[in-house]
């Protein structure tokens, strides 16, 4: 295999760039567009060769539960964008968010986390790490002094999401990953709501990215992937050995999706923003959205945080119809061009209703508190023309008076 010979103009590279040149490899027939390695052992030269690998001193692939070729090159490619040292791609995002866990907390350990989060990372925080002996303390992501307060002597990590699914809080993630160091803990962020083109928890402090690659990386609803992102001996030390060993390996056929998912994905992006925008402004406008929630307004409460940690406002709209969730389902019933899916980062424009989908395990209390209602909606933006996509929205909302 030969790589991209071009090291020396990588630093100049914009994301654009990085994101269609970054980490190719090619075989001896120089092809244009990425080979997809499907397959899962590799042949050595001798059984010297063969031991090297397997100790370490010599490059090559061994087995892809452990690497492939397909999937390194769109591991490097993330990096780039990310501007991590290492990453690993992984099956989902919940085996990305689940790893960046479990791969380094031992029992007794204690972790603290956003309450505002996903089902299945909630779910993964609440119930499945305490199975392993580890604690955990949820807190309003939004009061740093609430991150301050919930520190142990054995907290090991800071975990949240910002944006927050459904409902789009942020948290400070630089003042969160100044709290962090100082208790001697990782912090880990979920910025699939932001997206890699859209927010730099790296830049901003972060230790560790996840993301689901399934949503705005793919992009078009293809197939499963996540990857888990940041500092190279962490990556290649503690989280490889947990893969390896574990095996929720990222096929090699859905990395070259991913890799060509990445090619477009600062044009997309930017349509998806531009479209999530311009829909947030038209529902506040409607007689009959009491809320509307996106970090691009300026009547969002941490519009200023926005602003100083997101480069967009990110391409997904949260809103609550007047009435309760018969006038929700009613309204997600007669939309026509957007779909009702739990899905997000589609190129389709898609609707969920987060608390009987998404959130629905979550006990009433719990939703309330993380602001989810029965009224409540989650638009996932695609992209469609903004101008049908709000003439669906209009006639959808009319027919929920």
């Amino acid at each position: 295999m030969a790589g991209n010979d071009k090291k020396g103009r990588r630093k100049a590279w914009s994301p654009a760039t990085q994101l269609i040149q970054e980490g190719t490899l090619r075989s001896q027939f120089g092809e244009t567009s990425e080979a997809v390695f499907l397959n899962s052992g590799y042949v050595y030269d001798s059984a010297e060769d063969a031991e090297a690998r397997f100790k370490g001193e010599a490059e090559g692939y061994v087995y892809s539960r452990y690497a492939n070729p397909t999937v390194s090159m769109f591991e490097d490619r993330m990096c780039a964008l990310e501007g991590a040292e290492a990453a690993r791609g992984t099956a989902s995002g919940m085996a990305a968010v689940a790893a960046s866990l479990l791969c380094h907390l031992n029992a007794g350990d204690h972790v603290v986390s956003g309450r505002a989060l996903f089902g299945s990372c909630r779910y993964i925080v609440e119930e499945l790490l305490p199975r392993y002996g580890i604690t955990s303390t949820l807190v309003d992501g939004r009061d740093l002094s609430a991150w301050e307060a919930a520190v142990q002597t054995n907290t090991r990590a800071f975990f949240f999401e910002t944006p927050t699914n459904p409902v789009l809080e942020l948290v400070d993630i630089e003042g969160v990953a100044k709290i962090a160091k100082k208790a001697n803990a990782l912090t880990i962020v979920d910025n699939v709501f932001a997206t890699p083109i859209g927010q730099r928890p790296i830049q901003l402090g972060a230790d560790i990215v996840v993301y689901s690659a399934t949503k705005h990386i793919d992009g078009q609803g293809r197939c499963l992937g996540g990857v888990v992102l940041g500092p190279q001996e962490f990556i290649e030390e503690t989280l490889h050995t947990y893969l390896k060993h574990t095996g929720p390996s990222l096929s090699p056929f859905n990395a070259w999706v991913l890799l060509k998912g990445l090619e477009t994905l600062p044009l997309r992006v930017a349509r998806h923003c531009e479209s999530a925008a311009r829909i947030a402004d038209f529902l506040a406008e409607r007689p009959n959205v009491t809320r509307v929630y996106y970090p691009g307004r300026t009547d969002h409460p941490q519009h200023a945080l926005a602003k100083k940690q997101m480069s967009t406002g990110g391409p997904i709209v949260a809103f609550e119809v007047k009435g309760g969730k018969t006038n929700a389902f009613t309204m997600l019933n007669a939309l026509e061009l957007f779909r009702i899916s739990n899905n997000l980062g589609d190129a389709k424009s898609l609707a969920t209703h987060p608390a009987t989908t998404t959130h629905q395990r979550l006990t009433p209390e719990a939703r309330e508190e993380a602001g989810i209602f029965d009224n409540t909606i989650r638009l996932s933006v695609g992209l469609e023309d903004a101008g049908d996509l709000e003439a669906d929205l209009d006639q959808a909302l009319k027919a929920a008076r």
